[in-house]
């Protein structure tokens, strides 16, 4: 599992994959605004955000709906979306 499990590690993992994922230049992970549309401001596809999904879902160890994909428009959002699994997930197996 990768590092980080409170929301801002989550958020700066994510951009991470991102920028590497998808090849951006000139930005960071502590730079990559998490609240920036990824379609409409940055420029991103359905199907890169598929890929960063597959990705994410590999690393957390989680589900991530397609039905979902979607919604998951910013960093945060994405980011947001993996802490509620990852909840879910700890859960489930307590329960």
């Amino acid at each position: 599992m990768p590092p980080g499990t409170n929301i801002e590690e989550i958020i700066l993992h994510v951009a991470q994959v991102m920028i590497e994922e998808l090849k951006l230049e000139d930005v960071t992970p502590e730079t990559f605004d998490p609240d920036i549309d990824l379609v409409d401001e940055v420029g991103i596809d359905s199907m890169d955000l598929a890929t960063v999904a597959l990705v994410l879902r590999d690393e957390y160890g989680i589900r991530i709906d397609e039905d979902d994909y979607p919604k998951l428009v910013n960093i945060r959002l994405i980011s947001e979306y993996i802490d509620n699994r990852l909840k879910e997930k700890s859960q489930a197996a307590v329960g």
